[in-house]
């Protein structure tokens, strides 16, 4: 075990040294690669919004995701990126004309299972997602968890093969309901990600997130969790931005607000120009009173 006793430097708002491409993390890879990333981050500002709605896939039917047909699809001209199951994209997203797209390819236990860690594997291989012109690979690991050995597996052996086809993979922390929510945790959690394969990182927002994001050598969108008051999560993406977060991948804080259209460009106001929570918000009304 390492000694991790003394003072430790994270060169807090230094940027990486490796440049050339606008995406951190990604100034070596190849060609492929970096198109991919370009299709979901946007170079004004390095940063991308994902519009999560692959809660089903562990959770059933939830709210506000009973129809995805309905849901998700007028929402796509306003964020980057769609994340979801591939089974979802194939009946419910249009194909014509999309953001980025960026599939859940491993399973978990469900909702019906106590420790949702306790079991997984991969549901779609790389043909499939090369068939489905994917931009990315999402792979959920439990750091900490029973499952943490299985799951960084999976993680590893997906970011090989997306390595060899040319396809980025996120890796997506999973703090289970006994995990402490955390700088030192996610400093783990986010780094061990990294180095274990993920071009691209979805953590939480904590106190100290300006060291766990300089202490990552890939960029790290947050997860909006659970609906919050539009205000608040506004303040959140705001505050992780400013932190060094290079986007967001929100659900709930979206497609459960009172207008999600309006939140989604209220979120793309702080993600890509720097709008304040409060500019934001005025976006966010300004839709919904029309």
């Amino acid at each position: 075990m390492a000694d991790n006793k003394g003072v430790h430097d994270f060169h807090v708002n230094t940027k990486e040294a490796a440049q050339g491409f606008y995406v951190k993390g990604a100034a070596h890879l190849d060609w492929g690669m970096q198109r991919r990333l370009g299709h979901m981050f946007q170079p004004k500002s390095g940063n991308t919004v994902m519009l999560a709605f692959d809660h089903g896939y562990i959770m059933g039917p939830t709210t506000w995701l009973e129809r995805i047909d309905l849901v998700i699809p007028p929402l796509m001209p306003y964020v980057d990126v769609l994340m979801g199951t591939p089974s979802i994209f194939r009946a419910d997203i249009p194909p014509e004309e999309r953001p980025g797209l960026c599939l859940r390819i491993t399973y978990d236990s469900t909702v019906l299972n106590d420790d949702l860690s306790c079991g997984g594997g991969i549901a779609c291989d790389i043909e499939s997602a090369i068939r489905m012109d994917a931009d990315c690979m999402a792979v959920q690991c439990f750091i900490g968890a029973p499952g943490e050995s299985r799951s960084l597996e999976l993680l590893a052996r997906t970011a090989n093969v997306g390595l060899k086809y040319g396809i980025p993979t996120l890796g997506v922390t999973a703090v289970g309901k006994d995990m402490v929510h955390d700088e030192k945790y996610f400093l783990l959690a986010t780094r061990v990600l990294a180095e274990n394969g993920a071009n691209i990182v979805k953590s939480y927002y904590c106190d100290g997130f300006e060291r766990v994001v300089s202490a990552c050598p890939v960029p790290i969108v947050i997860a909006g969790g659970k609906k919050l008051p539009e205000l608040d999560a506004l303040e959140m993406a705001y505050r992780a931005i400013n932190d060094g977060a290079h986007g967001v991948d929100m659900g709930r804080n979206i497609f459960q607000s009172d207008c999600p259209a309006g939140m989604a460009q209220a979120i793309g106001k702080v993600v890509h120009d720097g709008y304040t929570a409060a500019q934001a918000y005025e976006v966010y009304e300004e839709v919904r009173n029309r």
